[in-house]
């Protein structure tokens, strides 16, 4: 089982469009997958959006009446697909941001490298059609921004927020945080997770996504300088995840793919 746990605030233009294209991508092949969206008190027509595709997909709303922020409709989502799987080494959770500038037709990389044997695949996005020079600089400055405690080796962008988990890597991961998973927000969440996922997991892949900014239908919420200054500010409150000796048994440098290397 594949659960898509896909945060939203605010998306109505794009979080349709987003759950039609898995549906289109998945429609040819026998797995069986449950869509999960996180709608963040949303106060645009989100909810209205997403009650006819209930109706014709496996679909499940976690509405918030109260606005809980991205990390925590995230780590709700995780939770979530954790609870409802009984497969947790061979089920996995797949996440994408609401705001279609991931494209649903690179999932296949993923789910290849799943089906290998991978842990956890991450997303290393190249993005597309940004103007904003210091947005750009600041998405390629994050790592450094945020410091040591969240790396994954040889990874060199950790938020994106398109990943794949094996459910099992997910519950090792985070066992001696079983109430709250993440201290930080934004970005700085991505990079967390990530980072405590990739000390739990034994096969660590990448793989190189597009990110198109021009399908965002909605101005960034975030300023390049306020990014970046949140960036600094969460360095502060990271936590390096504990080393695992049982994820050091196999090779976890993530071997980087891209569409080109399957055609």
């Amino acid at each position: 089982m594949l659960y898509f746990c896909i945060p939203t605030h605010d998306e109505a233009p794009t979080v349709g469009l987003l759950l039609w294209k898995i549906r289109r991508v998945l429609e040819e092949s026998a797995r069986e997958y449950q869509l999960l969206v996180g709608d963040d008190a949303s106060t645009d027509a989100t909810t209205e959006i997403l009650a006819p595709y209930a109706k014709v997909l496996p679909l499940s709303v976690l509405r918030s009446e109260k606005h809980l922020g991205y990390a925590a409709t995230v780590e709700r989502l995780l939770k979530e697909a954790l609870r409802r799987s009984d497969r947790h080494k061979r089920d996995a959770a797949i996440l994408l941001p609401a705001d279609f500038t991931f494209d649903p037709a690179e999932l296949s990389e993923f789910l290849k490298r799943i089906d290998s044997g991978a842990d956890l695949v991450i997303g290393e996005a190249t993005q597309v059609d940004e103007a904003d020079k210091w947005r750009r600089r600041v998405r390629r400055w994050a790592p450094r921004l945020l410091g040591r405690r969240v790396r994954v080796a040889g990874v060199r962008d950790i938020v994106s927020g398109v990943a794949a988990f094996r459910l099992v890597t997910l519950r090792a991961a985070f066992k001696d945080r079983p109430d709250r998973w993440l201290e930080t927000e934004g970005w700085a969440a991505n990079a967390e997770l990530l980072s405590w996922a990739a000390a739990g997991a034994r096969q660590v892949e990448s793989v190189a996504i597009t990110e198109r900014v021009e399908r965002q239908q909605r101005e960034s919420r975030h300023a390049a300088w306020d990014r970046a200054k949140a960036l600094w500010a969460a360095r502060r409150q990271l936590v390096a995840p504990p080393s695992n000796p049982e994820a050091g048994r196999k090779d976890r440098s993530p071997r980087a793919t891209t569409t080109r290397d399957t055609a």
